[in-house]
């Protein structure tokens, strides 16, 4: 089979799961500014707030539960989060890391059941714990996989060349491998060079993925490069913990201090079904 027609293929396969909610919202005019909750709470107030979908956030999920982040170690913890948010009424994809595994067919069955509690999309990076990306094919193994267990699930395959700030010169190569293997989107963190972005757009059949930094391009800027999703990572988790403690120091050492907080009975009616107490 040549490269042409496998990613023929891919693209077939992928026009059949564009007609999912969480799917069309990377194909609108404006990207998809995904901000990334820690638990339910967050998640449901940011869809609260009218964001179109929220993501998870790895880092969040992993130092709520006292876990090292992107050590495969979180993936209870991220089973059980898919759950408690497959209880609202709002669309969600999960960070993944790896999947947990390399074994193509335990990421597949960690798809099923993540797609099962309700997630509308998965992000699988290829980055590894000791800071080396999985080879290219093993990659590109488990999201064929996913594709063929999960149906209807958007994959977004996250090359962590620059994340890591190794062998970039293979983002391009890896990136169209991923999409020949059935990825919906992908994803390179850490990529801000404007030139670099808009060659990655013009080599691409599906979304790119960028996770928006304070030092690279503004939302606007990647949108006129052609960016269709636009990812917040662990920045809204890291800004609650550094507000939260900032906050606790200055009551502690007698400053003034009146941040912006929710009220309790607003905080109590973003589980499902909660109700003010009496």
């Amino acid at each position: 089979m040549t490269q042409n027609t496998a990613r023929t293929g891919a693209a077939r396969s992928r026009a059949r799961h564009r007609q999912s909610p969480f799917a069309r919202l990377h194909h609108q005019e404006e990207p998809l500014l995904l901000p990334n909750a820690w638990d339910h709470a967050s998640a449901a107030a940011l869809a609260a707030e009218g964001f179109a979908a929220v993501g998870t956030t790895s880092l969040g999920v992993a130092a709520a539960a006292g876990l090292p982040d992107g050590a495969a170690a979180t993936a209870e913890a991220t089973v059980a989060l898919a759950r408690r948010l497959g209880r609202g009424r709002f669309l969600f994809t999960v960070d993944a890391e790896g999947g947990f595994s390399d074994c193509p067919d335990e990421v597949a069955a960690l798809a099923r059941t993540l797609r099962d509690a309700g997630a509308a999309g998965v992000n699988l990076e290829d980055g590894r714990p000791d800071g080396t990306l999985a080879p290219v094919e093993l990659h590109a193994a488990k999201i064929a996989a996913v594709r063929a267990a999960a149906p209807g699930l958007f994959v977004n395959a996250r090359t962590d060349t620059h994340w890591l700030g190794c062998r970039r010169e293979e983002t391009a190569g890896r990136l169209a491998r991923y999409e020949q293997a059935g990825a919906d989107g992908v994803f390179v963190p850490g990529l801000g060079d404007r030139d670099a972005i808009a060659a990655l757009v013009a080599g691409l059949g599906v979304p790119l993925n960028i996770l928006w930094s304070p030092a690279g391009p503004s939302p606007t800027e990647l949108a006129a490069l052609g960016v269709r999703r636009i990812s917040l990572g662990s920045l809204l988790y890291r800004g609650a913990l550094a507000a939260a403690v900032a906050t606790a120091k200055a009551l502690r050492e007698g400053r003034p201090a009146d941040p912006p907080a929710l009220a309790y009975d607003e905080v109590q009616r973003l589980a499902p079904g909660g109700r003010p107490r009496s």
